[in-house]
Parts: structure tokens; sequence; C-alpha cells
């Protein structure tokens, strides 16, 4: 102990002579940590349409996309002026508060953006830094108005309030016009293209390629790589004072191009329009997103070379350098590009954001991840009645025709593994999503690239018709989610940089050194959990949802479902009994939050009985019902089991009475006769030894004469010597449900045995 507070000591005194260079250094190291967190985050802006609609092959969407983001972050330098002076006045602050400002801001963004990937939920690097940096501007400024002793009415000095304004204005105006002009971009597209796009003459797919590729090159090629340097001046002279003649020419040669290329080298399109569309947004999102994680750091070397050189104490030295337009190097750019493209790469949490995007926007209906709430279904509902009077209105003939281009191919089986939705809305989402966030790059408007990217895909998805009746509460939920968690993160952001401001500022190098500790901390510890449950999802089998078209299919998948249920069912039901023998409520607590995982999954099997029932070819259609028996009795032993876990937790919970020594007894006795019709059954299907169905069968009236002795007995001690209700009530309950629970068992052990031995020999199972 003397050791490591001597050292502690040294490195805090060492902190104190060189502070202002550990906090550069803490900078850098922040910068490439927020860089990891938040391009994981960010990674769903511009893979989301190519990914949805697999246009491609994964491989080639990351090799565009990381191509993409390299000349975006080469061509970001003058987005750097929002972290320099966009939020506050840097004249009315000295170095040392500048300092304190940025590292607030950096400690607050990682451990913002690892929560939200942790969640899987997408936000906004924009939103995130635009409201840190005001929190904590504003934080250290009016520490600055108090200790003069001037009116907080002069607060306005230190905020930039009209450019702050007119940030956070645009952050909130980006979500209506990216989702109107999103759906209406895509309705008009399906009006003229319909969801048979391939049926369609060339000449109808070349208009659409020279629309959207053009407003492509002209906003992401000529936009974007503008402050770059990269476009010769006379074409830069060209374009800006002939924009019309430009674009008409860019049209012209695009739809000549696109009607080449899908007539004489039968290239799709769409599939063209994707790619470029990915490398443009990939570009756009580097441009516009860069700023959100080096911007700080990159300001803050300028500030400490400034400030070193000058001689001045930095409790003194004027800041006003920053409102002078600084260049960025171009190898700290290219340099935080490799680190972005390394993280699309690798990032697991990526693929949890990105799979929040896609199932929300996905064209069919299928497993939901969100729950409908109130608002949601009043959504819904008013929704359904204004389409209901706006049919009313509109001819019954316009109505056919607009119903026709709706229309989706007929499929005649679920095909596995399917695209979230067609190339013709991917090709409109990236259309226009890259369209509005490059005019905001051209404008210098740090605009959301998160909320213009997910608003346009969800605008898509609603004039698609992808929010059915079957879908749309629980879609419209998810949305809400989202963008709730938005709001949090501008609330959050702002609080929580505010306070870490504050605590730098009072705390000095001790605050700093504890608050980076804590921050790294936190990082390492969600990382721990999420390569934790990557294991523990890959290691647990999950029942897995009915896809074969044939009864033999059929038999050997709800076979392997059989058997891991057994296996987790014996697990929770062991863990019920020692956790109420041993009082454990940690254990009982987890075996509540298994069962339940449990559960969900027997029901998610239910809600596919449409698409499973679709999928079975015309002679196995007997299977249907066998299917849904089977169904029917693993969600009947689920429940049992549900109420068993729920019963124990609440009794040791509310501290009852344990049970006594000899109920203790019998239920572990009861346990282990289970235990071993469990593991029988088990191996029975692991193995697909059937013919040892038939012994399980057997014991059956065994375990229930078991049962039914134990409950004489209870009755007997009720009579005599219990004095607890509450006991007696707990294992009435657990023994009566233990009955439910093996009558499931062996219901379902019998259908599954008669099924087989009506339909396969056991050898041709095993065989197959």
């Amino acid at each position: 102990m003397p050791f490591i507070n001597t050292t502690f000591a040294n490195i805090l005194c060492l902190m104190g002579e060189n502070i202002y260079v550990f906090m550069i250094a803490a900078l850098a190291i922040l910068a490439i940590t927020d860089l990891i967190v938040g391009v994981s985050n960010d990674a769903v802006n511009f893979l989301n349409s190519a990914i949805g609609s697999k246009a491609v092959s994964f491989k080639t969407i990351m090799i565009i996309a990381s191509i993409g983001i390299a000349f975006g972050a080469m061509s970001s330098s003058g987005m750097m002026e929002v972290a320099r002076k966009g939020i506050f006045n840097p004249e009315n602050f000295v170095f040392s508060e500048i300092m304190i400002i940025f590292m607030a801001v950096m400690i607050t963004d990682i451990l913002l953006l690892d929560f939200f990937n942790t969640l899987g939920m997408p936000t906004s690097t924009t939103v995130s830094i635009v409201f840190e940096l005001l929190g904590a501007a504003i934080a250290i400024a009016v520490i600055k108005i108090f200790a003069k002793d001037e009116s907080i009415a002069t607060l306005g000095n230190y905020i930039n309030t009209d450019k702050a304004t007119q940030i956070i204005l645009g952050i909130v105006l980006s979500v209506l016009i990216a989702f109107t002009i999103g759906a209406l971009v895509q309705y008009v597209s399906r009006l003229l293209i319909s969801f048979k796009f391939d049926k369609k003459p060339k000449w109808v797919g070349a208009i659409f390629g020279g629309i959207a590729i053009s407003a492509i090159i002209y906003f992401i090629i000529v936009k974007g790589l503008k402050s770059a340097s990269i476009l010769d001046p006379a074409i830069s002279e060209f374009i800006s004072t002939q924009t019309e003649i430009f674009i008409l020419l860019n049209f012209i040669f695009w739809t000549l191009f696109s009607l080449a290329i899908t007539t004489f080298f039968k290239i799709s399109i769409y599939k063209l329009i994707i790619l470029l569309g990915t490398f443009a947004l990939a570009m756009a999102f580097a441009g516009n997103d860069l700023v959100n994680f080096i911007g700080p750091l990159i300001t803050a070397l300028q500030s400490y070379q400034d400030w070193s050189a000058s001689g001045v104490l930095s409790t003194e030295y004027n800041m006003s350098g920053l409102s002078k337009a600084v260049r960025t190097p171009t190898l700290l750019l290219l340099g935080a590009g490799i680190i972005m493209v390394l993280t699309i790469w690798f990032s697991s949490k990526a693929k949890n954001v990105l799979k929040t995007s896609v199932d929300l926007s996905r064209q069919d209906e299928g497993e939901e991840r969100f729950k409908p709430n109130y608002l949601s279904r009043q959504i819904v509902k008013l929704t359904i009645r204004a389409s209901e009077a706006l049919s009313n209105i509109i001819p019954s003939a316009i109505q056919e025709k607009i119903n026709v281009q709706f229309e989706k191919p007929n499929e005649a089986a679920v095909i596995k593994d399917k695209p979230a939705f067609d190339m013709v809305r991917a090709a409109v989402n990236l259309m226009v999503a890259s369209v509005l966030i490059s005019l905001a790059t051209s404008m210098k408007l740090p605009l959301s690239t998160t909320y213009v990217t997910f608003m346009v895909a969800m605008g898509t998805s609603l004039a698609d018709r992808a929010w059915g009746v079957e879908s749309a509460v629980y879609r419209v939920a998810g949305v809400l989610n989202v963008i709730g968690g938005w709001f949090f993160t501008a609330i959050s952001a702002f609080v929580a940089a505010a306070t870490i401001a504050t605590c730098i500022h009072f705390g000095g190098s001790i605050a700093l050194g504890l608050l980076l500790l804590l921050a790294f901390f936190l990082i390492f510890r969600n990382y721990q959990k999420q390569s934790i449950k990557s294991k523990e999802i890959k290691a647990e089998d999950s029942l897995r949802k009915a896809e074969s078209s044939s009864i033999q299919g059929v038999i050997e998948e709800s076979a392997s479902n059989i058997s891991n249920l057994v296996k987790r069912s014996n697990k929770i039901y062991t863990n019920t009994i020692n956790g109420l023998a041993k009082q454990d409520l940690d254990l009982l607590k987890k075996n509540k939050k298994g069962i339940v995982k449990l559960s969900d999954e027997v029901d998610e099997s239910r809600d596919n009985i449409f698409y499973f029932i679709k999928n079975l070819d015309e002679a196995s259609v007997s299977a249907s019902n066998f299917y849904i028996n089977i169904l029917g009795y693993l969600q009947d032993m689920t429940q049992s089991l549900e109420y068993i876990t729920k019963i124990s937790h609440k009794h040791v919970n509310n501290n009852h009475k344990k049970l006594k020594y000899n109920q203790i007894k019998e239920l572990k006795e009861i346990d282990n006769r289970l235990e071993i019709v469990f593991n029988d059954a088990k191996e029975a299907f692991k193995d697909r030894s059937f013919e040892k169905i038939g012994a399980i069968l057997n014991s059956k009236q065994e375990l229930f004469d078991m049962l039914s002795q134990k409950i004489e007995k209870q009755i007997a001690r009720t009579r005599t010597e219990e004095s607890s209700p509450k006991n007696t009530t707990l294992y009435f309950t657990l023994l009566l449900e233990t009955k439910d629970l093996i009558t499931a068992i062996m219901n379902l052990l019998e259908t599954y045995y008669q099924k087989h031995d009506a339909s396969i020999p056991p050898a041709t199972v095993a065989s197959n």
C-alpha cells in the first residue's frame, strides 16, 4: 500500500507540473476511443440500405464504404470550425478553461455513445457533441460569471447563441424534413417503378439511374470534395456559375450510361446506385461527423501550441485565436479515417445497432424487438382513420391503379435469409440521405447523419407500406423509442458535460485523473459484458424456428428444439429448488430471467407458424398439426416453469418463512426423479434414439403417484404441525405446477413418439 500511495502521489505531482501535456495526451487517447465507440454507432448510417437489401456481398459493401470514409475524412477540415467557435465565443475564455471544456466533452461523449452501443440503439454523435460543448461551456461560463460577480444575463456573451440555435434548429428540422422527403420520393418511385422493377422496360431504370446518380455525383463528389480542393478551380467555377447546365448534362450522361450498362452488360442499375450511394453516404458521414470525434482534440492541440509559444499564464491567455480559420493537417484526418475504417470492419456492437435500424424498416412481418405502447397504438389508430377518410375522397379507379403498383411479387415459399427490403427502396434511402447530408456538409452545418438516415429509412418504409396492420404498432413503438433516446442524448449530454466540467474546474488534476479512470473502467466493463454476452449467446442453443418444408425436416428440427428446451428446463427447475433451500435470492432472480427468455423463444416460434405453414410442401401439410401441438406442449412447460420460478422468487424476496426441512427434502426427491426424466429425454432427442421415449413414458404414473404422496403428507402436516399459511400455499403450488409440468412433458413425448412411429423409422431419421 505505501508503494501504491507514493506512486499515485508522484503521478499527481507530475500531472500538476505538466497538466496540459497530460490533458493533450489524454484527449488523444479519448479521441481514438471516441472514434471507435462513435463509428460503432454511426456505421448504421451508411451500411443500413446496402446490407438490408443484400444487393451485393457484405465484403464488397464494406470495401466500398471504407473507400468512402477515407475520402470523406480528408474533406472534413472545414467542419472543425464547429468545435472551435460554433457553440461558444472563444474570445471570452482563457486557455485553462478551454482545456476543461474539451476534456469534459470527450469524457462524456465516449461514455454516452458506449451506453447506446451496448443497448443496440442508434443515436446522434452530432447531437451529443453539440450539447456536450453547450453544457460544458455554460458550466464554465456560469462559474466565471459568479466569480466576477456579474449578472447571469451576461451568459449570452460567452455562448454563440445564434450559431448554437441554428445548429439545434437544423438538427430538429432534419427529423421532419428527412422523414417527409424520404416518404415522398419513395412513394413516387414506387408508383412509377412498382415492386416488379426487374420486369420494367430498360428506359425506366435508366431514367431512375440518371436522376439518382446525378444527384449523388453533384451533392457528394462536388459539394463534399470541394473543401478538399480536389476539383480543378475551372471546373468548380463552371459548376458554381452554370449549375443548371451542369445538372442537365449529368442527367443526360448518366441516363445514357445507365441504359447502356443495363442493355449491353446486363448490370442492374439499382445495384450500381446502391454501391455509389454507399460510397457517397460513407464519405458524407466522415466529412460531416469526423468533427464529432477528433474536433476537440485538434482544437485543444492547436490551442496548446499557441499558448505554449505565448509565454502567458494559462489562466490569463485569451483564446480569441480560435476565431480564426485554421486548416486541419491532412495526415491527422487520414489517420482518423483509418481508425474509422478498421472499426466498421471489426466492431461487434455496430452489428447490434445496425440490426435495430434494419428490423424497423423491414418489408415483411417477423420478430419485432419493441413492444407496443399507448402512444404507438393511438398513432396507428389515428393513421388508419385518416387513411380511411382519404380513401373515401380518392376515386376507386385511381386507388386500384395505385394498389397495382404496390402489389408485391408472389413467392411460392418463404425465402431463408431474404433481404429486408428491395433495391429500389435501398437506392432511394441512399439517394435522399446523401443529398440532405451533403447539403449540410457544404454549408458547414453539422446536420445529424443518424437522424437523417434513420428518418429517411422510416419514411420510405411507411411509403412502401412496410408498416402493415400486423406490424405497425411495433414499428411505431420502435421509432418512438429511438427518438426518445435522441432526446435523452441531448439532455444527458448537456447535464453530464456540465457536471464533469464543474468537477474538473474545482477538483483539478485529482478530479481529472479519477474521471479518466472511471471512464476507461466503464468502457472496459461494458466491453467485457458484451463479450461475455456474445459468448453466452453462441454457447446457448436458442430454439430454432421451423424452416423445413417436409415432415422429416420438421421432426428433425423439433427434436433439436426439444433436446435444448428439456436441458434448460431441467436447469431452471433444479435452480429453483436449490434457491428455495438456500434462500438464495440472486439465484432465483437469475433463474427468473432464464425462464422468461426461454418462454419468449417459444412464443417467437408460435408467431412463426404462419410462415412455417406457408413454407410446407404439399406432401407434408400434415406436419402443421404436429408442429402446432408440439409448440403447445412446449408453451405449457414454460408456463408451468415460469409460475414456479415466479412464486419462489416472490416468497424469498418477501422474506417469508423458509420451507421446512421435510418440505425441502421432498422437493429434492422430486427434482432428482425429474432430472432422470429430463436427462433421458434430452439424450433421446439429442442422439435421435427415439426408442428410449417409450421407457420414459412408462414412468408417467410413477411420477404422478410420487406427487400424490407428497400432497397427502403436506395435508397431514397442515392439520397437525404446519403454522405458516405462506409456506403451505407455496408448497402446494409447487407440487401442483410440477404435476402440470410433468403432464406437458409426457404429452409432448407421446405426440412425438406416435408421429415418429407413424411416419419414419428411427434409423431413417438418424441418418438425416
